[in-house]
């Protein structure tokens, strides 16, 4: 079983297609961040495992499913129908390969892995032009810092419960995910991505839709890269 740790903020209107996708052999856990609409409901009722993050920020409710979780590898992504659950199989077989080497099986002194999902837009205000431009200045920032070839920070993710929790990370806000990459990589993992398709959200954008949202997150994580340079 694979844990699937889902940050939610009022993403009612969403769960019902995200949840009902949900690949045999992947738990949903859904983490209520503070909703003011029936999130919780909704993500109960469609058979998730509900945790409450009462502490607002994208990283603190990310962070409050890593700790919930009780798989060996574990996957997270946004809960706003963006990204598909039927791609997350694709994600972990890319996770064993990275940290196989090419080899049959992985050996125990192998680095662990972190596989990122590159989004490709399949729809018309999928990736807003401010919000792509935001992630490729960042990914450009993070690369030359981590020595990383990424070339976005995507929000589906797979990896290792127990070594993402070994990484230590502090942010609570919109500079999680970077956080994890640039400690990942100092930490000598192995870090690869995979193309996954981006779909219209569903529902109103509180990060990439908006240009007040990119803004923030775009603010968070280049604390996160000074903080970090130190």
């Amino acid at each position: 079983m694979i844990d699937v740790v889902l940050p939610c903020l009022n993403e009612a209107e969403a769960l019902p297609w995200v949840l009902d996708r949900m690949p045999d052999g992947f738990r949903a856990l859904v983490v209520d961040n503070a909703s003011t609409d029936d999130s919780a409901r909704v993500a109960a009722d469609h058979g998730a495992r509900v945790v409450a993050a009462p502490q607002r920020g994208f990283g603190a409710a990310c962070h409050a499913g890593l700790q919930a979780a009780r798989a060996e590898v574990v996957c997270v992504m946004d809960a706003d129908a963006s990204l598909d659950p039927a791609d997350l199989p694709r994600l972990v077989a890319a996770l064993g390969d990275l940290e196989s080497g090419g080899r049959a099986l992985p050996s125990s002194a192998s680095p662990p892995g972190l596989v990122l999902g590159r989004r490709r837009p399949t729809g018309p205000g999928a990736w807003p032009p401010h919000a792509r431009l935001g992630n490729a200045v960042l990914a450009r920032s993070l690369n030359r810092r981590a020595g990383t070839r990424l070339r976005d920070l995507g929000p589906m993710r797979a990896a290792r419960r127990d070594a993402l929790l070994a990484l230590g990370l502090r942010d609570r806000r919109f500079g999680y995910p970077l956080e994890m990459v640039l400690h990942a990589a100092r930490a000598g993992w192995r870090i690869g991505e995979i193309d996954v398709p981006y779909r219209p959200r569903t529902g109103a954008s509180k990060v990439t839709g908006t240009l007040g949202g990119t803004v923030r997150a775009v603010r968070d994580m280049r604390r996160v890269l000074a903080e970090v340079a130190r």
